[in-house]
């Protein structure tokens, strides 16, 4: 599934198959970066945003080397969704990968809950914030944390209005993401409207951070999950510097999530170390009651080879993780 373009020592960069659309690009990104925000929860708060907006900036210059983006400095708005898009610093990264000091930067807030009637179904609760800026020709820089896709729905719902309202022509849209299946299904689709509503438009590029995670539902045969939530490494399609990155810290393939809650990670460390105190704490409930890291292992990221990690202690591997998250809340 995955054609690898560039490969180095900062930056990984592979195609994956976009079926028989010319205009809708996919693409597996992988980073020194991403790698240890993915592999390692203590990554957070200033530390974990300078590392993303980083690996953006990186993705960003291999992306042009390659001839895979049309981006131009008056044309380029990055599209900020509140609060998960600051995550990514796109800015600052387009300024770094490019030199540019001139793009613009627009807003809109969407925050997402369960439907109480029906709690594996979302909807937006909060969508009073927008603040857009459209140029006449514009170029859209997203970056988001995708799950079920119900803020990228509303928000590319309110950016093509938004366009279409100011008489802008819009040209291409490039979004990143850690994320799973469904922000391709979404950007798939914004392919097709844009292609329909703007003559001009020449295409979408999506970039996945690592991999296309998986997001669990209910049927989902894992013992710790948070359904509509987590994006986790069983049944992904993953980078091949990622994979062999899991072999580094046997913690790191069993995490509960990819990335766990991207908005406390960056904005509020306290709320997101009590989550993942949480985790491990069930985890090493797990273990004492004889669960196995190769168990586990198997469970979480059954590609993996547990021979490889030699022998582990589920337990020693809660511990260490505990003590950290313990360490960082006192």
């Amino acid at each position: 599934m995955l054609k690898k373009i560039e490969v180095s020592s900062d930056c990984g960069l592979y195609r994956m198959d976009a079926g028989d659309s010319e205009t809708f690009n996919r693409f597996i990104a992988t980073t020194p970066e991403t790698r240890a925000i993915s592999n390692d929860p203590m990554v957070m708060g200033i530390d974990y945003t300078r590392r993303l907006k980083t690996s953006c900036s990186r993705i960003l210059k291999r992306l042009s080397a390659n001839d895979l983006t049309c981006l131009e400095e008056n044309e380029t708005i990055v599209f900020d969704i509140l609060r998960g898009g600051l995550n990514f610093g796109l800015r600052e990264a387009l300024a770094d990968a490019f030199g540019w000091n001139r793009h613009g930067c627009s807003f809109i807030s969407a925050q997402r809950a369960r439907q109480d009637d029906s709690p594996e179904q979302w909807h937006i609760v909060e969508s009073e914030y927008s603040k857009v800026y459209m140029p006449k020709t514009a170029s859209i820089v997203i970056g988001d944390v995708v799950a079920t896709g119900t803020s990228l729905e509303h928000a590319i719902r309110a950016l093509v209005a938004e366009t279409e309202k100011q008489g802008t022509s819009l040209r291409s849209v490039v979004f990143f993401t850690i994320g799973g299946p469904r922000a391709a299904e979404i950007l798939q689709a914004t392919d097709v409207m844009c292609r329909e509503r703007f003559p001009a438009y020449e295409g979408t590029t999506l970039i996945y951070l690592e991999g296309c995670f998986t997001v669990p539902v209910p049927e989902t045969p894992l013992k710790i999950k948070l359904t509509g939530t987590d994006l986790v490494r069983l049944n992904a399609v993953m980078a091949p510097d990622f994979i062999e990155s899991q072999y580094e810290d046997p913690g790191a393939p069993i995490q509960r999530c990819t990335i766990y809650d991207a908005g406390s990670r960056a904005f509020w460390p306290p709320e997101y170390l009590e989550d993942l105190h949480g985790y491990w704490s069930e985890v090493k409930a797990l273990a004492d009651g004889g669960l196995s890291f190769k168990d586990l292992l198997k469970e979480r990221f059954p590609d993996l080879d547990s021979r490889r990690f030699g022998e582990v202690d589920l337990g020693e591997v809660c511990d260490r993780q505990l003590a950290q998250a313990a360490k960082l809340l006192a």
